[in-house]
């Protein structure tokens, strides 16, 4: 595990020559893309190159690793709803290529069939992952198996806390997600994890030093090729 400490701005851009490097070294390159606040700049940096002309999504397969369930795509905090106003719909991609969860409908074999869709894309050359303060990755909550595939889970007390800052009001998150699982993110040939301000440092802890535990979803991590963590000073400040 290969750990980057700069500025969010600076981590940022990093993260989004990686995808960059990636993308122009295969023809049909799969990329695994996540929500939230944290990889916000790296889209950004990766809108400015395509319009730069540096980088084309033409060839790009996409797959998220998450979704809300009871949300429809067009609700402006579902990820689906996120993807298309942070990425998709300032860069030059094939939005059928482009694959979010579903929340609603038949969601449930759309989820089972997940995996099967990505390994028959490819596979996904480089995942970007969040982190929460719980050390979950993705919506794979504290105690969620190893060997997990994508599924569906009931989200955490801890975690509707720390996401209800993007809604009105608490109540109106929802209380369950399906989640690519912690194999199915293992699965991926290339990691980088971002994580920035002091809220996350415990969880930067566990994935970096503290023990492969289940009770710490993302140290599983430590057990994969190719992982770089991108962090902020603050993030990093237990590991020192």
């Amino acid at each position: 595990m290969k750990v980057v400490i700069g500025s969010e701005e600076e981590i940022s851009a990093k993260i989004a020559e990686e995808f960059i490097k990636t993308i122009n070294g295969k023809s049909h390159p799969v990329l695994g893309l996540a929500t939230g606040t944290s990889p916000l700049k790296v889209y950004a940096n990766l809108i400015k190159a395509n319009h730069e002309g540096r980088v084309s999504f033409l060839g790009v397969t996409t797959f998220n690793l998450d979704e809300y369930v009871g949300l429809e795509g067009t609700h402006n905090q579902s990820y689906r709803y996120f993807m298309n106003e942070n990425l998709f719909n300032h860069v030059d991609i094939d939005k059928s290529k482009t694959n979010v969860l579903l929340g609603v409908g038949d969601y449930v074999s759309f989820m089972e069939g997940y995996d099967q869709k990505i390994e028959e894309a490819g596979g996904i050359d480089i995942q970007i992952l969040g982190i929460g303060s719980d050390g979950h990755i993705a919506f794979n909550e504290p105690g969620t198996p190893f060997d997990s595939l994508t599924h569906e889970t009931a989200l955490t007390e801890q975690t509707i806390k720390d996401n209800s800052r993007l809604f009105n009001d608490i109540s109106e998150v929802p209380v369950r997600a399906v989640t690519m699982g912690l194999q199915s993110i293992m699965n991926a040939r290339k990691i980088v994890l971002i994580a920035t301000g002091a809220n996350k440092a415990k969880a930067v802890y566990g994935l970096i030093k503290g023990p492969i535990t289940e009770e710490m979803p993302c140290s599983i991590l430590q057990r994969h090729p190719d992982v770089t963590v991108y962090v902020d000073e603050a993030a990093h400040s237990l590991c020192k």
